[in-house]
């Protein structure tokens, strides 16, 4: 029986997020460039926005270049900045004929202008679909994101818009990249790492943790249903105890 056949429909995580380790460690074990190990990530990114499709997931966010990767070697950076627009000019009109939506967070601004313009003529064409939103998070980072948050609700209270009595929970929120786009249930690493790495700090809070040492090339749509299964066996608290949870059903 696959996993899929095994998850209760009726509770499908609405938000699954994914830190898409292991291209580079693919490529090595291959005796191949890292490049390589990109390009196949991509093929693992197409499967994956199928299987999000056939399993009704909402929103599906992927950590597909942070901050921190500004660091890494020039050469890797660029091929990687042009796999992207490739990307998303082959995959518009696909991303079209499935109803799919894409959106992106992050320092947006910081991407090459060839890159920046075709992410976001894809975004502006996919805006009129209906169905699951892919989130790119794209020279993203929680600390450059709540950073950001605080420097704008500083101007705000600076310039009179914001009471510092109305600074709580829910107006933080409403400075983030992700506004508009409910926190992950579930948020899955792949590649054998058992870390953040600074991704989505605030909204996962109260996320489910799932932690695979399938590389992320090798991560298929059996992959994402195990992971859901193992989700729907978790009892999810949120601070409460089990008594009152049990109530609440």
């Amino acid at each position: 029986m696959s996993f899929f056949d095994q998850i209760d429909k009726e509770k499908m995580p609405k938000h699954i997020a994914i830190i898409m380790d292991g291209n580079g460690r693919w490529a090595k074990q291959r005796g191949l460039d890292r490049t390589y190990g990109h390009q196949e990530g991509l093929r693992a990114v197409r499967r994956l926005i199928e299987a999000a499709k056939k399993a009704n997931i909402a929103y599906l966010t992927l950590y597909t270049f942070s901050t921190e990767n500004w660091n890494r070697p020039e050469e890797e950076i660029k091929a990687l900045m042009q796999l992207m627009i490739k990307a998303v000019h082959d995959e518009t009109p696909e991303l079209l004929a499935n109803n799919i939506q894409i959106k992106a967070i992050g320092d947006l601004d910081r991407l090459p202008e060839e890159t920046r313009k075709a992410l976001n003529e894809c975004i502006i064409e996919t805006s009129v679909n209906t169905g699951p939103a892919i989130v790119l998070a794209l020279s993203y980072s929680s600390r450059w994101e709540i950073t950001n948050a605080v420097k704008q609700i500083a101007d705000g209270v600076k310039n009179g818009n914001i009471k510092e009595s109305e600074i709580n929970e829910d107006l933080i929120s409403n400075y983030l990249c992700t506004k508009d786009i409910p926190n992950p249930d579930l948020l899955i690493r792949t590649g054998n790492e058992k870390r953040i790495s600074n991704f989505l700090l605030w909204q996962i809070a109260y996320s489910e943790l799932y932690f695979t040492d399938v590389l992320w090339p090798n991560f298929d749509e059996e992959c994402l249903f195990k992971a859901v299964v193992d989700y729907q066996q978790r009892e999810r608290r949120f601070g409460k105890t089990s008594e009152q949870v049990s109530d609440i059903k």
